[in-house]
């Protein structure tokens, strides 16, 4: 459903599938994985059902136990969120999903509710989908201003794998941009148009010809048709 300083905020990639709500089952960390555990509440059991399993403690420093967290965190999607937040008062941390995952222990049917839910909240806010040209998974772009995208789904820890919003293939040249990037059939859509546009010619206007019937306003850049009168509004 991502973003360091030369590269834009990675779009989270989900799955259009309608799945069952996942019942919320009782699951426990395992004294070995490479958590931080710790004695004390679980902070994040706000109907005080009494989860057993060991706390271990988030990145924003509050405990939570695996079923707590997917119970909050599920909470959120279910409410349109996007984003996942830490539900302690005055704690405005929010969790990356890969977080969310790792400490939810969620389960293959949980990532896929999680991650339908992700996509479906954010077609609620944006339209700006497509589909990525490594994984054909749908990614939903936050930026409207920058092309270069990264997918979550292709990449890995040590190569991200970045692609171009405009042209859909494998980004080239500096980040990020806004026009194009480097590849070298990757146009300006708007560009595109203003190119290949039609060509208009006024037969009561002497000394006119060629002229594009499409142009662009030149103090907003939105694309105009000329309808045949001497002034476009």
């Amino acid at each position: 459903m991502g973003t360091r300083q030369s590269r834009p905020q990675a779009q989270q990639t989900h799955w259009w599938n309608e799945e069952k709500q996942p019942e919320a089952t009782e699951k426990c960390y395992n004294p070995t994985d490479p958590l931080t555990f710790v004695e004390g509440d679980d902070e994040m059991d706000f109907l005080c059902i009494g989860y057993t399993s060991l706390r271990a403690r988030m990145s924003c420093g509050h405990t939570v136990t695996p079923t707590s967290l997917t119970v909050w965190c599920r909470r959120q999607l279910d409410e349109g969120s996007m984003k996942f937040v830490c539900g302690l008062p005055n704690c405005d941390a929010e969790w990356t999903y890969e977080e969310v995952c790792k400490m939810a222990l969620l389960t293959q049917e949980e990532n896929t509710y999680f991650e339908n839910k992700l996509f479906r909240n954010s077609i609620n806010v944006t339209q700006d989908v497509k589909s990525c040209p490594g994984c054909k998974c749908r990614v939903v772009r936050e930026d409207p201003n920058d092309l270069c995208v990264i997918c979550p789904k292709c990449s890995t820890n040590s190569q991200p794998f970045i692609f171009c919003w405009q042209c859909l293939k494998k980004w080239k040249g500096p980040a990020p941009a806004s026009y194009h990037c480097e590849n070298d059939d990757c146009c300006y859509e708007k560009q595109r148009i203003l190119e290949n546009c039609p060509i208009r010619n006024f037969k009561r206007v002497a000394g006119v010809k060629g002229c594009p019937c499409i142009r662009a306003c030149p103090a907003c850049g939105f694309l105009l048709e000329h309808s045949g009168q001497n002034f476009i509004s």
